[in-house]
């Protein structure tokens, strides 16, 4: 299944800790209560427009870049700054949605990086589509209206990408590392993934775009798609021929960390049976609603949680 990647160039968190003591980090026992998977209604009070100014200085929006392929957009934001906290995470519009949402604003981040599946519009017919985009629109505008979210496409939402292949190579390539030392890519199927849900649906890919990802040390991936909570370790399975036999991921500090975080809320549910055993590669997994935090502290370190 095809999938846009956005690549973002930020200072991150230092993971190499869990390949050399395979150490997982701290994980805690704290579950969040499970509301029914349905839509919220479209008279609640959470599809009313948020109160006060919400206007950022400056917003430039250009409809074609220069090479008549894409929307350029240039974003300033208020004199005040926000906190060194970047929160993302899948979506849609119930109860489970609300709760997430909620969670997420009380942390005060400032900004969104999110891996598609936003609406689930797509799962009505007729007229309820365009209301049920309208009212996501209205759901997340809370938030959305302070501050930038920065997207990845979805199943949900149409896919077309003919040029991702070239361009993701292109940007790749043009990465300084000593002016931009970390490096994430987001994407929507996880191409690591031990859940029942969605499993090596990402292998098409994993099998074009994982030499890439290790070639040019990526530090994360983050992926949405499966409803449910997934890290690895740094791992690669690049050396796969038919003479070395290496065919089970391995060990690699030059490998991204792997991070699935597709359980932000929705009307299909948590995706709640993994296979067993679990793999080696896999540091931690669950099945709960949430999203996850990343504080970022300086050029090479951040608390992520």
């Amino acid at each position: 299944m095809g999938s846009m990647l956005l690549l973002l160039v930020l200072t991150f968190f230092v993971f190499s800790a869990f390949v050399n003591n395979g150490n997982a980090g701290i994980t805690s026992s704290f579950i969040r209560s499970e509301w029914p998977a349905t839509d919220i209604p479209l008279d609640n009070e959470v599809f009313a427009v948020p109160n006060g100014y919400n206007a950022p200085q400056q917003v430039h929006i250009t409809q074609g870049d220069y090479d008549g392929k894409a929307v350029i957009i240039s974003w300033v934001t208020t004199d005040n700054p926000g906190s060194s906290k970047v929160q993302y995470g899948d979506l849609g519009q119930t109860y489970n949605s609300l709760s997430t949402l909620e969670h997420y604003m009380q942390t005060e981040a400032q900004a969104i990086l999110f891996v598609g599946d936003l609406s689930y519009a797509d799962r009505y017919k007729y007229n309820d589509v365009g209301i049920r985009w309208d009212s996501w629109g209205r759901f997340v505008e809370r938030s959305a209206a302070y501050q930038p979210w920065m997207w990845s496409v979805g199943n949900h939402e149409i896919e077309y990408m003919p040029y991702m292949y070239v361009w993701l190579k292109e940007e790749l390539e043009k990465v300084n590392r000593e002016e931009t030392p970390w490096l994430i890519v987001l994407m929507h199927v996880p191409i690591y993934n031990s859940n029942e849900a969605h499993f090596m649906e990402g292998e098409s890919m994993r099998a074009v775009f994982e030499e890439w990802f290790v070639r040019y040390k990526v530090d994360v991936i983050f992926a949405g798609h499966v409803h449910a909570y997934e890290r690895s370790y740094r791992i690669s399975n690049i050396h796969y021929n038919v003479s070395s036999g290496e065919c089970y991921p391995v060990a690699d500090k030059s490998a991204p960390v792997y991070i699935t975080v597709g359980d932000g809320g929705n009307q299909e549910g948590l995706a709640g049976k993994f296979r067993d055993p679990q793999p080696d590669y896999s540091a931690f997994r669950e099945a709960s609603y949430g999203h996850s935090t990343l504080e970022i502290k300086n050029r090479t370190h951040a608390f992520y949680q």
